[in-house]
């Protein structure tokens, strides 16, 4: 007799279980959850084609140049490249003199002790130095961008999803508020100091568009400085600072593809030769 109530509740609570499922499958499909702004206005990132791409890329040093003149000129001012070494540039293609004169001649200084005083002071950067950042602390940084925390952009190209082209979308992809999103989410329209950029995941970004006019940056080698065209330099540039031995490992992984083919090759020789006698 214990048994069978036993049963009898355990088939109750079941059949409890499967009344309350089928009533939120049901309110999900009857009533399903409205979309948010960020899921109806949100844009996946442009396509962008980079000498780097591919198993078999390389770095299109002119670019890359090209691309720290960018990052130099507009993007130095509040983004910092804390993972980056002066000398690391000789590996976009400059030289130990022009590492040097790059140094020395950069905006911010590092920080040093006055060894006279004891008190805080600056000096020149040299070659083995990183690329210092443009503000003391993050509290100053915060103080000149609207309480906004600009990211450091040394390895920004792995960190976001979409990677170079996410940068570059991001760069290009300023547009005006469409009226759509004024009408039905207002609630989702930027706060003072935000802009609009359905590239951007929540559609509102703190940087104001940095790319503006065309010859903003004076490209040095004769390219015509358009704002896509240095959108995709810098994002070629920040592929790079994330990952400089890309064409060493492309390189390695050549080799190692190489030597497992020419070993399996090897393998099944070997094989041939040790069973060719033998009757299966």
């Amino acid at each position: 007799m214990v048994r069978k109530i036993a049963y009898a509740v355990g088939a109750l609570f079941v059949l409890s279980l499967l009344f309350a499922l089928w009533g939120s499958i049901s309110g999900v499909i009857t009533d399903p959850t409205p979309k948010t702004a960020a899921e109806i206005f949100h844009k996946e990132p442009k396509e962008l084609s980079l000498a780097s791409d591919g198993p078999f890329g390389k770095f299109d040093k002119q670019q890359l140049q090209r691309g720290f003149q960018v990052y130099k000129e507009v993007c130095s001012n509040c983004h910092s490249l804390k993972l980056v070494a002066f000398r690391d540039l000789k590996g976009i293609g400059y030289d130990d003199a022009q590492v040097k004169a790059i140094a020395e001649q950069w905006a911010v200084e590092q920080p040093d002790i006055n060894p006279d005083t004891g008190e805080p002071a600056t000096r020149k950067n040299l070659p083995s130095d990183h690329f210092p950042p443009p503000f003391a602390n993050d509290i100053a940084a915060r103080a000149a961008n609207n309480n906004a925390l600009p990211p450091d952009l040394s390895l920004m190209a792995k960190a976001r999803e979409g990677g170079a082209p996410y940068i570059y979308s991001i760069l290009t992809g300023y547009e005006p508020i469409p009226a759509e999103l004024k009408a039905k989410y207002p609630d989702s329209l930027p706060l003072p100091g935000l802009h609009y950029n359905p590239y951007f995941a929540s559609l509102n970004i703190a940087m104001a568009q940095q790319l503006t006019t065309e010859g903003q940056v004076q490209y040095q080698d004769g390219t015509k400085p358009t704002v896509d065209q240095m959108a995709k330099d810098v994002s070629a540039f920040l592929v790079w600072t994330a990952e400089p031995k890309l064409e060493a490992r492309h390189a390695a992984g050549f080799a190692t593809v190489l030597f497992l083919v020419i070993f399996c090759i090897l393998a099944w020789g070997a094989y041939k030769n040790v069973w060719r006698n033998v009757e299966h």
